[in-house]
């Protein structure tokens, strides 16, 4: 007896080591295969491209041909993933570092012509005498009639120093003509402002290089002008907050913890998959955070929103976020080109991806929007997306990006300066709020495969 049990030992290591064999070589067959078809299909792209090349029936630009066949590859594999080519490489660099040459406003389209809403202080354009409400009607003799927004801004945008000539339509009556200098403009990606006398509104619109910084440092301001003692806590508000960069998304949220996790991102191999932990130092001290999140509320302002809501740090008030749970990195090319690709999904602390899913605020707050404008501010979502990366079984859609330029009539800050001053609660929320049960805490954390912690 003692001896049948080396010798079944040894016959199970024999099977299992014959089986290894047959599936490595069942594997090499498998991939040998694939990497033939590969070079079969790369095959037919150069024998069609040569065809173009030979037959087609004017002289075709052949680098715009291998670029649409790159574009056409690249967006194939989801919505976020995208070939840039060098002037697209050069906008993505200035959104991220939050600079840029121009004039220095911020506009919107209104009835066809670009409205300035706010100049920025010094900039060129206030220098010049630009007013919130100027209507632009022509960039450089050109009518703005007939463009979109975004190529009117890139018509105004240049280098520093060259000139821009602007027509404008002051209280819809006088026309005046104004020559602008462009210089470096560095938007303020934070706004801040007291609500009353006892509560600091934060607005950020993108997370680029200059946003923890600037958050930080209108904290520490509206602190002091409020008072510590007198400073009932803050609203962040993310509304229509498109997201940015995944660095500036952890140091914003770092900023408002103590400790524990903000969020891990999960990608292919063990080296994309890694957790940011918060570093001791709430800048605010413990006060009560409410963020404000809706429809157009994405990606970064989705990693702050989960990681503040899954810490109970904060209050999530709004209405559901837009869902994108991805993490794309910046590959830079040859010919100063970039690829942009999905390379991880990420996760809150909780280990819930918001993929295709988003964001549900522990009080759901709805904009009274006018009927005219529901369709025009409704978000579909990430859900709602051709080609998105499918993670939840159960997929919601967005909710609406309306938020009113009648701070009076914006519902959303109106409930949030409430529940800081204590007039509303959870167990008392007021008419038409909605009370969403409490999500896990951190420490529930479902066996998922906790990835390693990072290393610094």
């Amino acid at each position: 007896m003692m001896r049948k049990i080396p010798l079944f030992l040894s016959g199970a290591a024999l099977g299992a080591i014959a089986l290894v064999a047959i599936d490595e070589v069942r594997f090499s067959i498998s991939a040998n295969a694939a990497a033939s078809d590969t070079y079969r299909r790369l095959t037919l792209f150069g024998e069609v491209f040569d065809k173009i090349r030979s037959d087609y029936v004017d002289r075709p630009d052949e680098a715009k041909l291998i670029e649409a066949a790159i574009n056409g590859m690249v967006q194939s594999l989801d919505p976020h993933s995208s070939f840039l080519d060098q002037k697209s490489n050069l906008e993505m660099q200035q959104q991220t570092r939050g600079e840029f040459g121009g004039l220095g406003i911020e506009v919107q389209m209104e009835e066809g012509l670009v409205r300035v809403v706010t100049p920025f202080d010094e900039s060129p354009a206030a220098k010049a005498g630009i007013q919130a409400n100027d209507l632009i009607t022509h960039i450089n003799e050109e009518q703005v009639q007939g463009l979109t927004l975004s190529q009117a801004v890139d018509k105004m945008k240049g280098p520093r120093g060259t000139e821009v000539k602007l027509k404008i339509l002051r209280n819809k009556r006088d026309v005046v003509d104004v020559t602008i200098v462009r210089d470096i403009i560095r938007p303020p990606v934070v706004r801040a402002q007291k609500e009353g006398d006892d509560i600091g509104y934060l607005r950020i619109g993108s997370f680029n290089e200059q946003t923890n910084e600037g958050l930080r440092k209108e904290i520490t301001r509206l602190t002091n002008e409020i008072g510590a003692d007198k400073l009932k806590g803050f609203i962040l508000d993310l509304r229509n907050n498109p997201g940015g960069l995944l660095d500036q998304a952890i140091f914003v949220a770092d900023s408002f913890l103590e400790g524990g996790e903000i969020v891990s991102t999960r990608g292919k191999t063990s080296d994309q998959t890694s957790r940011a932990l918060a570093k001791p130092g709430d800048i605010t001290n413990g006060k009560k955070v409410v963020v404000l999140i809706n429809g157009g509320s994405a990606s970064a302002s989705e990693i702050v929103a989960g990681a503040l809501q899954d810490q109970e740090r904060a209050t999530i008030v709004g209405t559901r976020s837009f869902g994108k749970g991805s993490v794309q990195s910046i590959f830079q090319m040859r010919g100063n080109s970039a690829l942009k690709l999905t390379t991880q999904l990420y996760y809150t602390p909780s280990g819930r991806s918001i993929q295709g899913k988003g964001i549900t605020p522990d009080f759901i707050v709805q904009q009274d929007v006018p009927e005219a404008e529901r369709a025009r501010y409704e978000i579909k979502g990430e859900s709602a997306m051709r080609g998105h990366i499918k993670v939840n079984e159960e997929e919601q859609g967005g909710s609406s990006g309306y938020v009113p330029t009648d701070r009076s009539k914006d519902t959303q800050i109106l409930w949030a300066t409430k529940y800081l001053r204590g007039e509303v609660s959870r167990e008392n929320p007021g008419e038409g709020v909605t009370v969403t049960p409490k999500q896990a805490k951190p420490e529930a954390r479902a066996n998922m495969g906790k990835p390693a912690e990072k290393k610094n």
